[in-house]
């Protein structure tokens, strides 16, 4: 990587409640930015859906007066709920996502058994970019990557030096995602994180989660070269067999994120909620058996 490529600001926050990282990408130049992966709150136990994180994305734009033209999505989360139609309701820009995600919501429409009024054609979104598409964010050149794996529409943006990888590559010592999720795929992962690698070595790399133990810091920012050589999953010459032997059987030991139910119904629709019903009450599904389970005949009517 030249000496000319853009260097935008980052500036990071952290959600420790889902572990995920929100950015704020901006221009120097020009003071326009864009928001990745914002963060809308909810708990669970109550129901009860607050702006607290995504307000402290809206103080920071408005008191340094950046302007925000886009709002992108990484993938349809399955940990939170997108704060982005809130954020673009404030702050304005638009929200974007990878072309793919029509297929997710096919996916998705058919487990939440949606109606009529859910149309999987990803124009719940402002924008849908397709593997390789080319923006700009102020006068910052922007590229989209389509790498799915942990799911099939997962984007990444390389934002003049700065690489936004969604969930593909953790810390390199926290490794990749998961591919269990319906759609996902180990060795489709394995070649998409290839694709990442290939970048420039100095390429700076900021990553969607960190979950570090009680009392440690959270980390976000890494490099292609580092995780070239230190990702515990795919650094160091690990091979693609190798690495779906490892993914397949790591994901059979791991849960489903607390927040999956509701986080899929609002994501696949860039972040706006469900119809409200006759009495203006909204609602979010739960699945019995989705995701696995035991059988349960015995106990239908």
């Amino acid at each position: 990587m030249t000496a000319s490529v853009q260097q935008p600001k980052v500036t990071a926050f952290y959600d420790r409640a889902t572990g995920t990282f929100t950015y704020v990408v901006c221009c120097p130049e020009t003071k326009h930015c864009a928001v990745i992966d914002p963060v809308l709150d909810l708990d669970y136990a109550s129901g009860t859906i607050s702006v607290e994180s995504a307000d402290k994305i809206r103080t920071f734009v408005t008191e340094r007066q950046y302007q925000v033209s886009h709002i992108l999505e990484t993938h349809v989360h399955a940990d939170h709920l997108s704060a982005a139609p809130y954020l673009k309701s404030e702050l304005g820009g638009e929200i974007a996502i990878g072309d793919q995600i029509t297929g997710v919501q096919q996916i998705f429409l058919e487990i939440f058994n949606e109606g009529r009024d859910f149309v999987p054609d990803g124009s719940q979104f402002d924008l849908l970019f397709a593997d390789g598409h080319s923006f700009s964010i102020g006068k910052l050149e922007a590229s989209a990557f389509h790498v799915p794996g942990h799911t099939p529409a997962c984007m990444a943006y390389l934002i003049g030096d700065a690489l936004f990888v969604g969930d593909t590559l953790f810390m390199p010592n926290a490794g990749t995602a998961r591919c269990d999720f319906p759609g996902g795929d180990a060795r489709t992962l394995y070649r998409s994180i290839q694709k990442l690698l290939a970048l420039p070595p100095e390429t700076r790399v900021f990553v969607c989660h960190d979950y570090p133990d009680e009392g440690k810091q959270e980390h976000c920012e890494t490099t292609i070269a580092h995780q070239r050589e230190h990702n515990v999953h795919v650094g160091g010459g690990i091979r693609e067999d190798e690495f779906i032997a490892m993914r397949e059987a790591r994901d059979k030991t791991l849960g489903m994120p607390t927040l999956i139910l509701p986080s899929l119904q609002v994501n696949m629709r860039a972040g706006y909620m469900p119809p409200a019903d006759q009495n203006d009450r909204l609602f979010l599904k739960v699945p019995i058996n989705a995701f696995g389970g035991a059988n349960i005949s015995t106990l239908l009517p």
